[in-house]
């Protein structure tokens, strides 16, 4: 029997092979409800890795699917032969013609391709609700659309030229002209098949204007046989058809794109009406206004939403029949925007409004508003039953009957007693979606799919000829029914393709071309009820761009699908695989977790997969551990004493034997205590504590709190002050009268037990500080400021161990961060002296959370002529210790945003959380400093 990881590992180095249990479970579910567990999943970073891969799927006759960012929705990222996981590389990108195009590979998300965009003024076409989340790959693969492009800028339509490698492993591009010749030579039998097939469509009249007419809206089943009549060569040809075949005919490595504007005001509103076809009836009026977007959303999908901090509370009011329309105008000229809103505005009359619009400019309010929209999807299967899925289908309707198919679904839905499905969508295009949840635990769950799913298809192409797949490709989910919205003729030349162009069908086979009938029925993903966290969760993706471990072990989502994976494996009895796969779990899933909580941030229902792990670390925990935690909070000072005394005499023995002495003997000390700390050469000699011992005063305007980071690791190489006397100097040069926490040596956030996981300690330490805080803040009425982040934010979130008169206390306190301190209280009183040209800034995971970073980059922009906030800005990983003690995390975390800045030369480098600034220190080789040091020093 062959060994596919040795085989594999001929052609890759080991490090990029992935064949542990862990990595084939994680990597068996993508954001769709189909399940396969790949045999091997590869991460190769060029083109002549992927030719290998091609040969070695040939020799031995295993499929390749390739995979960017897994939020496909009809499975087609999946597979069980060998996954080809591009997201890890794949980066490079290139902005030319002053923005008019921009070159790029398939491992970038949209997101990020459109922040290189922005300083330009443009964007891509394809703009998908994922698109923070899906990559470049896939976008193109799966012609992409979303909210704003329509049809006209998707990526069918956007795509200028096209790099690509066939399964026998040449290469083509369609910037290249000498290519056509060579296509036609090499590719012979190729080349005349597809004349052929293009005869074929255009003698045909009945099926050319077929293919004509489903192209003016947007459509995705099959694959793009517009190709055959907007194209005449057939390497144009075959470029056009790839975009949109889901990875089953060639390997696209390289797209340049025409961008579109991006335009520079924008204005949002949700508009409330009495029923469905109220709603309906505006999408005209809207689109002649100059609307860009125009989103549609049923009463069931505003309930389902109703709780977001951003809808108001009427909405949980509205009548039975209520829909809502999100819209939006944009415009490069503010004037002509708001002359378009006022148009609208005055012909409302003509609307049956619930209440007036209300539209708004401010970033906030419209990202709040459009994450709403996003999070539909995601939204639906939070609440859903626990062990059911959810499904998402994505059809479209000429928009002049789109009221009546909306009515006819909801009568569908009421007929196969789908009670909590919803529909939203892109009105605009017809285009909607349909959410339903579904069990697939026994045969009757599966039929009742089954049936229901196969009214849909008749329902939407006979009655209404509409599109089974507008936008999110055929997959499994429509691949029995491709043959039933093109014909017979239609199919026929699609297989066709697939077997002139991947003749060993090896490239993602199932997807769109697959003759077995009940296909969407098989493979189902299951469900098993596990925790709340996990439970809740999709598997959408969104949250994975988010991690720092991303590219080390694993992430957020694919710690769930591990967990469910185990409570499969113990529910079946499954005792081996379930302990390999629990003891595999403990790194990849525990142990390199940062717990920064950014992936709550991205997801559209906020779990917080950092949350799961600490309970899970807290179960992990022996009774001893757990003792030892509590006495270390109730005797915080003595261990603050002892912690500083050892960095002391570590700073000692580095400067009597060497720099590296320390790194060199914790290194040795791990080998025989297991994940003990590393020294780094960031650690400097424990700072002063004089200028805060004695710093206290009656009537101060704030209260001082050094956290403990500061008070041990609160110096900084080469400045005369460290952390807490420039905190200090800050509030003498604007008057700001502050007092210093009593005792504070033996005060501490919380953080460093909550992390790990220790509820005990956590608890006592929560709620002796909130009662410290009360006392000297004069209950409640004097702001704290703590010095680091995400203290503060740690600080803000404790309320869930506090003790109820605690959790009240915790209300009523006014904290804040060393950001919000310095933008709100200091920024007003501040006379600049001098200003820094040039600075870079590293946003923490805490500011993002506290939702303050726009406070961040205001402080910097006052101090300095230029203000560079990395693209790739993200968590460092560090984690409060565990970069000390995992510091190949940290490591990988940094590794994106220390290369886009390698070649940068600025006056200084500034955070807001001292470990944060170490791991960025020691990614970029240069001192990163709390952005007190940058006000202190221009004040």
């Amino acid at each position: 029997m062959m060994d596919i990881a040795l085989e594999l590992k001929n052609i890759l180095p080991p490090s990029r092979v992935k064949t542990r249990y862990i990595d084939l479970v994680s990597y068996a579910s993508d954001a769709g409800f189909y399940h396969l567990v790949p045999k091997a999943v590869v991460q190769p970073i060029n083109e002549v890795e992927i030719i290998a891969l091609f040969q070695f799927s040939q020799t031995y006759s295993i499929p390749l699917v390739f995979r960017t960012g897994g939020t496909s929705l009809s499975g087609q990222s999946i597979t069980d032969g060998i996954l080809v996981d591009l997201s890890h590389s794949w980066k490079q990108i290139a902005v030319e013609n002053d923005g008019d195009t921009v070159r790029v590979q398939p491992g970038m998300t949209g997101a990020m391709v459109n922040a290189h965009l922005k300083k330009y003024g443009k964007k891509i076409g394809p703009d998908p609700a994922s698109i923070n989340a899906a990559m470049m790959g896939g976008i193109v693969s799966n012609n992409s659309s979303g909210m704003c492009c329509g049809v006209a800028l998707n990526s069918y339509h956007t795509v200028k030229y096209l790099r690509f490698i066939l399964p026998n492993g040449n290469t083509y591009s369609t910037e290249n002209k000498d290519d056509y010749s060579r296509f036609q030579n090499t590719e012979n039998e190729l080349f005349i098949n597809l004349a052929n097939l293009q005869h074929t469509i255009v003698s045909n009249a009945e099926l050319h204007d077929k293919i004509r007419k489903k192209y003016l809206t947007k459509n995705t089943v099959g694959y793009s046989l517009n190709a055959f009549i907007d194209f005449k060569h057939p390497l144009d040809i075959l470029a056009h058809l790839l975009i949109g075949a889901e990875g089953t005919l060639a390997f696209i490595s390289e797209v340049v794109l025409n961008t579109v504007p991006d335009y520079k005001y924008k204005s949002t509103a949700l508009l409330y009406f009495h029923s469905i076809f109220d709603a309906c009836k505006a999408i005209v009026p809207l689109k002649n206004s100059g609307a860009m977007m125009v989103e549609l959303m049923d009463r069931a999908s505003l309930k389902a939403v109703e709780n977001m901090e951003s809808i108001p509370h009427f909405v949980k009011t509205l009548p039975e029949y209520a829909a809502a329309l999100l819209i939006e105008y944009q415009e490069n000229d503010f004037e002509a925007m708001d002359k378009k809103v006022n148009y609208f505005l005055s012909t409302t009359g003509n609307l049956n409004l619930i209440q007036t619009p209300i539209f708004t400019s401010h970033p906030h309010e419209m990202a709040a508003l459009w994450k709403v929209r996003k999070g539909l999807f995601p939204a639906v299967g939070a609440v859903r039953a626990s062990g059911t899925t959810v499904i998402l289908e994505d059809v479209a309707f000429p928009v002049e009957k789109l009221g009546d198919a909306i009515v006819d679904l909801h009568l569908l839905f009421k007929k196969h007693h789908y009670d909590n499905a919803i529909i939203f969508g892109h009105a605009k295009d017809g285009n909607i979606h349909f959410v339903v949840t579904q069990s697939f635990n026994t045969d009757h769950e599966i039929n009742r799919y089954d049936v229901f799913i196969k009214e849909v298809v008749e329902l939407v192409v006979t009655k209404y000829d509409g599109t089974l797949k507008a936008e999110h490709g055929t997959g499994r989910n429509m691949a029995p029914f491709v043959e039933t919205e093109w014909g017979g003729l239609g199919y026929e030349i699609m297989k066709r393709l697939k077997h002139s162009v991947d003749p060993h069908l090896l490239l993602n086979p199932g997807v769109i071309i697959n003759d077995d009938k009940h296909t969407h029925l098989k493979n189902l993903k299951e469900l098993p009820t596990v925790e709340h966290e996990v439970d809740t969760c999709i598997e959408c993706g969104y949250c994975e761009h988010k991690c720092p471990s991303k590219d080390l072990t694993t992430t957020p989502r694919r710690r769930i699908v591990v967990r469910r994976a185990l409570k499969t494996l113990e529910n079946n009895g499954d005792t081996a695989n379930y302990n390999l796969l629990k003891e595999q779990f403990q790194y990849d899933g525990l142990d390199t977790c940062a717990l920064d909580g950014l992936c709550a941030t991205a997801c559209p229902v906020d779990i917080n997969t950092g949350d799961l792990v600490k309970r899970l670390r807290s179960e992990n925990h022996s009774t001893f551990a757990n003792t030892v935690a509590l006495t270390v909070a109730k005797n915080f000072a003595m261990v603050q004493w002892l912690v500083r005394m050892a960095i002391k005499s570590g700073t000692l023995i580095n400067s009597f034997f060497g720099k590296n002495t320390m790194t060199s003997l914790t290194i040795q000390i791990r080998k025989i205590i297991p994940n003990s700390p590393l020294w780094t050469p960031q650690i400097a000699s424990p700072p002063s504590l004089s200028a805060i011992e004695s710093h206290t005063i009656t009537n101060p305007d704030i209260i001082y709190f050094p956290s403990c980071i500061s008070r041990v690791l609160g110096t900084y190489e080469g400045k005369e002050k460290n952390n807490m006397e420039t905190f200090l100097s800050i509030c003498k040069k604007t008057n700001i009268a502050v007092s210093v926490l009593k005792n504070v040596n033996s005060s501490c956030c919380g953080q460093p037990f909550s992390s790990k996981g220790h509820q005990d300690a956590y608890h006592v330490t929560a709620n002796t500080i909130i009662e410290k805080l009360w006392n000297a803040t004069q209950f409640g009425t004097i702001p704290v400021v703590i010095d680091v982040s995400s203290c503060a934010y740690s600080l803000k979130q404790m309320g869930s161990t506090l003790t109820a008169e605690n959790k009240d206390k915790l209300k009523k306190l006014q904290i804040l961060d060393t950001v919000a301190f310095l933008h709100d209280m200091v920024l007003p009183k501040s006379q600049v002296k001098r200003y820094k040209n040039s600075i870079v800034l590293h946003s923490v995971c805490a500011l993002e959370k506290l939702k303050i970073e726009d406070k961040f980059i205001g402080v910097a922009k006052h101090f300095a002529k230029e203000v560079i906030v990395p693209k790739n800005n993200g968590c460092c990983g560090m984690a409060g210790d565990r970069g000390f003690i995992f510091p190949e995390l940290t490591k990988s975390a940094t590794n994106d945003e220390a290369q886009e800045l390698n070649n940068v030369v600025c006056d200084g480098y500034y955070a807001s959380t001292k470990t944060c600034e170490m791991a960025m220190s020691q990614a970029m080789n240069t001192n990163y400093e709390s952005i007190l040091y940058l006000v202190d020093e221009c004040l």
